[in-house]
């Protein structure tokens, strides 16, 4: 119904391409199993359909070549998804990217290497955006139940609000969950699995006071997760404290986050949050912005019991040509063509 009655506007036809290339390379000696090295391309090419401004329906594929990798995409990940967009309301239903929708999330929740190798959520995502702030629900299937594939998915919901009354504060919220259940039928070796975690955050964003700086910003908050293996042993909790700080000056930016607890098992977040403390410095050098390419360079300091000197390096290059159309209809084009 909502399609049928917004016929009378025009229909628009884009073609879009972006992507980005990286080499992160992680020297871990607090983590020697996950040392090594990832570089490659990602690259999206997608046309959308637009019945008029609110609706959209959008096909393509996102390819990733990794460095000196055979085949050439090691996967192609389906773009395929319709979205309603308007000033307070976003649904998606389909396979989307997942770029600026939830990788707000803190790492120790969705690890930032999901970017890499699970570019697009295939699910469900509502976001609603008011003067107060936004509210985010979605659902990401990861696989689907067979006799061989185990039924996966993850589930959340994140949230900010800042309403004016608390002029510079505001208060975040994540929330994630994974279910991993068993084959059809089931593998008495392969029992199900729960698995989750939250982090809520009040924020202090000093940004329009500052002068000098660009952006000064400071977050403190608590951490929970929570895991179970169905038959084996029951929910094991655990929680801790989290503090971030944010600050950057033109092309440099400085964040630092430390945790202090119980030791999280999440199985799609940074494994350093299995560490009672730990604490992560990145140093980012943004060499160049043009209109359409951005590179950058990021150092990040890992400390952690008995480890203080570990570090990663990463190098991003990211493209975005933006939306180009290809062609107009006009619905009295088309009763024409009817007639």
């Amino acid at each position: 119904m909502l399609f049928a009655g917004n016929l009378r506007a025009q229909t628009t036809f884009d073609i879009h391409y972006n992507g980005f290339a990286f080499l992160d390379d992680h020297e871990y000696d607090a983590l020697v199993p996950l040392r090594k090295t990832i570089s490659g391309t990602r690259s999206e090419l997608d046309l959308g359909l637009n019945p008029d401004s609110l609706n959209h329906f959008i096909v393509g594929a996102n390819a990733l070549h990794e460095f000196g990798g055979t085949p050439f995409f090691l996967t192609a990940n389906p773009v395929a998804y319709y979205a309603f967009d308007n000033k307070n309301w976003l649904f998606n239903a389909g396979e989307f990217p997942r770029e600026g929708l939830l990788t707000q999330y803190p790492r120790a929740l969705l690890n930032d290497t999901l970017i890499y190798y699970r570019p697009n959520v295939e699910g469900l995502l509502l976001r609603h955006t008011n003067d107060f702030g936004y509210e985010t629900g979605w659902i990401d299937w990861l696989s689907r139940q067979t006799a061989t594939n185990r039924n996966q998915f993850l589930a959340g919901e994140l949230g900010k609000f800042q309403p004016g009354a608390m002029g510079p504060f505001y208060i975040s919220h994540f929330f994630m969950f994974m279910h991993d259940a068993g084959t059809k039928p089931l593998q008495p070796d392969a029992p199900i699995e729960d698995n989750g975690g939250a982090q809520v955050r009040l924020g202090l964003n000093l940004s329009q006071k500052q002068g000098f700086l660009d952006s000064l910003s400071f977050e403190v908050g608590g951490m929970g997760s929570a895991h179970r293996v169905r038959g084996e042993f029951n929910f094991i909790y655990s929680k801790g404290f989290v503090a971030s700080f944010y600050i950057s000056h033109k092309q440099f930016s400085l964040y630092d986050e430390f945790y202090r607890g119980q030791p999280n098992y999440i199985i799609y977040g940074d494994p350093f949050y299995v560490k009672p403390i730990y604490n992560r410095l990145d140093v980012k050098y943004t060499a160049f912005v043009f209109s359409r390419l951005t590179g950058s360079f990021m150092l990040s300091f890992h400390q952690s019991p008995g480890h203080p000197g570990d570090m990663s390096e990463v190098f991003h290059l990211v493209y975005d040509l933006g939306r180009v159309r290809l062609a107009t209809i006009h619905k009295a084009s088309m009763d024409r063509d009817v007639q």
